[in-house]
């Protein structure tokens, strides 16, 4: 590797999967790539554009390389990321530690290092690595860590999303494995309830990620709107899982959540430090949705160098539904989150003894609303607010001389 700062921070950038699954072809990345410079998101720090599953034909060639499907990348997947780069981004593409893809497409397994040669040919810059049809005598440890020996030996910077799901204890071994990032969750899906689940499954989980490994809470749904062609995606049900075939009927617009949901869903991601993996179709976002996913105090909140987890402190008479999460950022402040899970206005009362800091010691914590985008003012011993239901407040907090 030449870049030693390649995973120092959370990725950034845009999925093909969440709104178009199968139905992707050049002409759509390269349109996604536009979007990048003409809806302010390189500008906001988002990089790279990847192109999910898919995007291969059924078949390896003659020579066991990987092919790209004729029909969808007619000249190739190299011109798709020589555009790409043409735009000032980077460029990723998916693939699978097992025999085949989630969709039936060639995996890498027994490929990985003619794979990653291939990927560094075409200019590839990210891969994402799903865990799809594995076989069951090896394990997933090894897998990953077969890959990442292979980029790393490739001539080429990639970034490697491991994508196990969570599985196969994950945490005790994915950064010794030389991953970026790792998926610790199952699929997202477009709907309050997915994003409440998959965020209240990492609380307890922020000490595994840190500066060269983060921990992936799946890409972001903020901004879909209801809008993809995956059933599964789009369902706001519990427990339901749908698996639909390449050349499906595309379901129907079912799900998606409120402005406030999305916000909330995008301040925890960011305070998580999660991956910022956009999920929508960017070439047609609303306002809202680019003034969410753009908002330059709360990407830096995710981008901070140190990338220190959160620890979370629960509302002492409501802890099943709101909460805090604090995170020490590389300035001495904090960032602080406070979430309201439950379907009722609820109070959160933040004590600054719960985070270090004594009313004996003088200081006070100077907040900034985030989302409002204004000075709060400076409070000492506590501090308290009202959030909606479903809703958060993102404050930046900065120790300060309060008498």
């Amino acid at each position: 590797m030449h870049n030693k700062f390649l995973g120092l921070t959370p990725p950034m950038g845009w999925n093909s999967w969440n709104t178009f699954t199968w139905e992707i072809n050049e002409e759509l990345i390269k349109s996604a790539a536009d979007a990048f410079e003409t809806q302010g998101l390189r500008e906001a720090g988002y990089e790279y554009v990847v192109i999910d599953d898919c995007w291969s034909e059924k078949q390896r060639g003659a020579d066991g390389k990987l092919v790209p499907d004729r029909y969808k990348f007619p000249n190739g997947i190299k011109a798709v990321a020589d555009y790409v780069h043409s735009k000032g981004l980077k460029f990723g593409i998916y693939s699978c530690a097992g025999t085949h893809t989630c969709g039936g497409h060639p995996g890498s397994f027994e490929h990985e290092f003619d794979d990653a040669e291939t990927f560094a040919e075409w200019g590839v810059d990210y891969l994402k690595y799903d865990y799809c049809y594995k076989p069951d005598h090896i394990p997933g440890e090894i897998l990953y860590k077969r890959m990442s020996t292979a980029l790393r030996n490739c001539g080429r910077d990639i970034m490697f999303s491991a994508c196990n799901w969570g599985g196969d204890g994950v945490y005790k071994w994915i950064r010794e494995s030389g991953a970026h990032l790792f998926r610790s969750t199952g699929d997202i899906q477009d709907s309050w309830e997915s994003i409440k689940r998959l965020a209240l499954s990492q609380i307890g989980n922020e000490c595994y990620g840190g500066n060269f490994c983060h921990n992936d809470v799946d890409m972001l749904v903020v901004g879909m709107r209801g809008g993809s062609n995956n059933q599964w995606i789009n369902s706001s049900e519990e427990g339901v899982n749908v698996i639909a075939d390449e050349g499906a009927a595309a379901a129907p617009k079912i799900g998606g959540c409120t402005d406030t949901e999305y916000r909330t869903h995008f301040s925890l991601w960011a305070i998580m430090n999660s991956p910022l993996m956009i999920g929508c179709d960017i070439r047609n976002m609303d306002s809202v949705t680019r003034d969410i996913l753009t908002n330059k105090e709360i990407i830096a909140v995710n981008q901070d160098i140190e990338c220190r987890g959160p620890y979370c402190i629960r509302q002492w008479n409501n802890p099943e539904n709101v909460f805090a999460l604090v995170k020490p950022m590389s300035d001495g402040g904090y960032a602080v989150g406070l979430f309201n899970f439950g379907d009722r206005n609820s109070e959160m009362s933040l004590q600054f003894w719960d985070i270090g800091l004594t009313y004996a010691s003088g200081r006070g914590l100077e907040m900034y609303d985030c989302w409002n985008k204004k000075d709060l003012g400076t409070f000492t011993e506590r501090f308290v607010a009202t959030i909606e239901p479903h809703g958060c407040m993102m404050l930046r907090a900065k120790v300060v001389k309060a008498r």
